[in-house]
């Protein structure tokens, strides 16, 4: 029988005490993604958010949850609910409407359990800052998809790589809560949980091995465009417009998909591929009916548990050595390179711009600075900021705050935007946005959406961008996002 996590309840707030319901067991599998393929199904929405590679203990939690009751979108002034009962549209701001759908934070935090006991996990689109910021539009909106997309569950597997448990917890919608019997939704959770469990316990079948491309990949730019877009770039620059931005390619390719082969089963067997090449702290696996995310992201956008809130941005990359030697000359060069400390110091100011707009009065600070981190085929320089959020600020002013991330816009950020919009043919989509969860503890954390792919029915697109300052140099800008792009070829191949 489950186990309540006991809360104390008050004036304000219902007795929840019996929620979230808790069952705890060892974690015995290889990796989430086993946990992943045996509870996900190919005909309904699903999630992973994986910390595949956790540097400084930085991401401990990897979440596995499907078959939302709700799935949540949204585009400029509207949005769509969609339940079992049928679909509803309306009009309004959909990142609002998304905190409001989310109800009250009925069921307070408890340390004893991971952060996100329960609520939406979903991706904004970098093109939802047109929400509530005004850009021109000259990119080529080339994918029909929503600026953003959530999918709430009451049901959803943690496992803690620092304890190795695997929870199950349920957790019902906060009018749930309000509304209907507490040993009813008891007696429910305990039954969808036994059910999970035995799907837990199920045998699966290996992933296809075949190779995943079906036709040449297709990018936006050559080399010689690429270098002419850095070189204008640099002239925004130097007439003072910008201190510096960053610029994207964008690559695409057709996929093979055998008969009844659906987007989840081909999105799930490349993120498997893409997890082994390139295990990442902020990874995920997104899917609904005609879209699949599949991101190893070494970058977190923003973190808030409680009033703690952390920004941990990345910038300044070096390609990983072919030996240990050619490793260490690279990663010093990387640590004392005039030009990427530049930058960086300059995004880790704007990061604390971003949060001291919203946090209190002093409390900004960077706790960790210009350390490297490394991946199977590149090395970054990362920094973490930290503050207090307002008590006048809520989780959706913090949001609103620090998106989409200054490491891919550059300083300052809404003058770079513009740029982007004139300098890059098309627009970036999900790319350079943010895949996450908000908790009904009020919790959040989102990564940055970078070394991601996008699936449609026929296509991935990937895109890679490069950070651009007054002195780079244009090819080696150009090659830089070759680089960072590798991993991803070679999970296609």
């Amino acid at each position: 029988m489950s186990q309540p996590v006991l809360s104390s309840g008050s004036s304000t707030r219902p007795n929840t005490g019996r929620f979230p319901l808790v069952r705890t067991k060892p974690f015995v599998e290889e990796s989430p993604w086993d946990v992943y393929r045996r509870i996900a199904m190919s005909h309904r929405p699903s999630v992973l958010l994986e910390s595949g590679k956790p540097p400084s203990g930085q991401a401990r939690y990897s979440f596995v949850a499907a078959d939302p009751y709700l799935i949540f979108s949204g585009n400029p002034g509207r949005y769509t609910l969609e339940t079992a009962r049928g679909t509803t549209q309306r009009r309004g701001d959909p990142l609002s409407a998304l905190f409001s759908t989310l109800g009250p934070c009925l069921v307070p935090r408890s340390p004893a359990l991971p952060p996100f006991i329960g609520g939406a996990i979903g991706y904004v689109s970098y093109d939802a800052v047109r929400h509530y910021e005004i850009l021109p539009s000259l990119a080529r909106r080339d994918l029909p998809l929503p600026d953003l997309e959530f999918l709430f569950f009451d049901l959803v597997v943690a496992i803690d790589h620092r304890t190795q448990l695997l929870h199950m917890m349920f957790t019902p919608a906060p009018e749930r809560l309000l509304a209907e019997s507490h040993e009813a939704l008891q007696r429910e959770g305990n039954a969808r949980m036994d059910e999970l469990d035995s799907r837990l316990s199920a045998p699966y079948t290996n992933p296809s091995g075949s190779p995943i491309v079906a036709s040449m990949m297709e990018g936006t730019h050559s080399e010689r465009e690429y270098v002419e877009r850095v070189q204008q770039c640099q002239a925004f620059i130097g007439a003072g417009d910008i201190y510096q931005a960053n610029l994207a390619q964008r690559f695409s390719v057709a996929f093979n998909a055998e008969e009844n082969q659906s987007l989840h089963t081909v999105s799930s067997n490349l993120y498997h591929r893409l997890r082994v090449v390139n295990p990442s702290p902020f990874a995920g696996l997104f899917v609904t009916g005609n879209l699949a995310l599949v991101s190893s992201s070494p970058e977190r956008l923003v973190q808030a548990t409680g009033n703690r809130v952390t920004a941990r941005p990345i910038a300044g990359t070096r390609p990983r050595g072919r030996t240990t030697g050619e490793d260490h000359v690279l990663m010093d060069n990387l640590r004392l390179d005039a030009k990427e400390r530049a930058e960086h110091l300059m995004l880790v100011d704007l990061a604390r711009n971003d949060l001291g707009r919203v946090c209190e009065y002093g409390s900004v600070h960077v706790e960790e600075f210009m350390t490297i981190e490394q991946y199977s085929h590149v090395a970054h320089l990362v920094s973490e900021v930290e503050g207090t959020l307002k008590p006048a600020c809520s989780t959706l002013d913090l949001i609103r705050s620090v998106f989409p991330g200054g490491t891919i816009t550059g300083a300052p950020k809404i003058r770079c935007m513009e740029i982007i919009e004139e300098l890059e043919p098309v627009r970036r989509g999900p790319y350079t946005g943010s895949l996450g969860y908000v908790s009904w503890t009020g919790d959040v954390d989102f990564n940055i959406l970078i070394r991601t792919m996008v699936l449609t029915q026929q296509r991935a697109y990937l895109q890679v961008g490069a950070g651009i300052v007054a002195d780079s140099d244009p090819r080696r800008e150009y090659q830089e996002t070759l680089y960072k792009a590798q991993a991803l070829f070679e999970a296609l191949q």
